[in-house]
């Protein structure tokens, strides 16, 4: 394992984990709004390591990355993100791109204004790929909905209420998962609630990118999702031309860490069909 570092075109601080050979097919994992990369869960990371080369990045105004003021609303400077870290680790083919909730619409930034030309591959996990008003690759569930806006505010209980309130949804209903949930809901604490906002304050949509996309791509998404619609995920599906669907009954918003075995299986099956 090696923790490393990119400068983003703005100069802020990327932080990502890489694990896996380096001569193994490139998978980067971009997490969701107010987690961090360590979301995944060692147990998935050493699963997916023992195949892929995975760079697992901390996104701007997360983890160990850097937080400047601005920039959040900028799809190039999210696109920036993501290619500063492909150049950094020399990837410029065959690299499948994974995101979780914002990490897909970040995915979606990168696309647009980056090209597919590094790009093997898409999985789109409890994805949004767009965000505002009338989206509806970007359409919330009821947990985010009963979140917002008090989940961005800077007074201590009234954040840790909102977050809270999302209980179970990014762990599911299954026992056990009790340490994880806890560290899960540390790292959206620990995200500076300035970030949490201006993550939200913006509006872009990739429904015409989508549509356009030569790619072959896995939306994984379960169907009780509560912080993001799976109208969302459908939406994407009508829209990919070459999208595989994954529909888990009864998950919520963390398909890896309701079933990390089966996410590992599903996600390598992917990967390993491109070839």
């Amino acid at each position: 394992m090696s923790i490393r570092e990119a400068a983003g075109i703005d100069g802020t601080s990327i932080v990502y984990r890489v694990t896996g050979s380096e001569d193994a097919r490139p998978l980067v994992l971009l997490h969701g709004w107010a987690q961090s990369l360590d979301c995944w869960g060692d147990r998935v990371l050493d699963a997916l390591a023992q195949r892929y080369r995975v760079i697992a990045v901390d996104l701007r105004g997360h983890g160990y990355s850097g937080a400047p003021e601005t920039g959040y609303d900028d799809s190039k400077v999210w696109a920036g993100d993501v290619a500063a870290v492909l150049a950094a680790e020399s990837v410029d083919s065959g690299a499948v791109l994974l995101g979780w909730s914002y990490g897909g619409l970040v995915i979606c930034d990168y696309l647009a204004e980056c090209g597919v030309d590094a790009v093997a591959g898409l999985v789109l996990v409890g994805a949004i790929t767009s965000i505002g008003p009338g989206q509806k690759g970007g359409r919330v569930g009821s947990a985010m909905r009963e979140a917002i806006p008090a989940a961005m505010s800077e007074e201590a209980g009234e954040a840790i209420r909102a977050l809270g309130s999302f209980g179970t949804a990014l762990t599911g209903q299954a026992d056990g998962k009790g340490a994880q949930s806890q560290a899960l809901f540390g790292a959206s604490l620990s995200t500076r609630p300035r970030v949490r906002a201006a993550m939200f304050d913006r509006a872009v949509g990739h429904d015409e990118l989508l549509a356009g996309l030569d790619l072959p791509v896995l939306v994984l998404h379960g169907t009780s999702d509560t912080v993001v619609d799976v109208s969302a995920a459908r939406h994407a599906v009508d829209l990919l031309p070459r999208a595989t669907a994954s529909f888990w009954e009864g998950c919520n918003h963390g398909p890896f860490v309701e079933d990390p075995e089966r996410f590992v299986s599903e996600v390598g099956a992917f990967i390993d069909a491109l070839g």
